[in-house]
């Protein structure tokens, strides 16, 4: 059982929808981010680190997604690793 405290009154049915787009976000961004990327371990906490490090795992999450196929985000990271052409090919997808 979960309690919302909301500041409006709303149906079930609309309050249904608002709590699953929030969890949309969750796990299509930041759950993608911890487990492909190890966010959540990540030690940078000085300066401009943390900010810059996010901002790369994003671009490089983004240009993972838009190279087309079925292909799986963990696929696609071990393949850049292993095969240079696959790595230029994956720029070349960036629009």
């Amino acid at each position: 059982m979960r309690y919302y405290l909301l500041s409006k009154s709303m149906s079930a049915k609309r309050l249904l929808q608002v709590t699953r787009s929030h969890w949309t976000i969750e796990n299509q961004l930041h759950w993608v981010l911890d487990v492909h990327f190890h966010e959540d371990g990540n030690r940078a906490r000085l300066g401009n680190a943390p900010g810059n490090l996010v901002r790369l795992r994003r671009l490089a999450l983004n240009i993972l997604r838009s190279c087309p196929g079925p292909t799986s985000i963990r696929r696609k990271i071990k393949r850049a690793g292993w095969d240079d052409s696959f790595l230029l090919a994956l720029f070349g997808h960036v629009r």
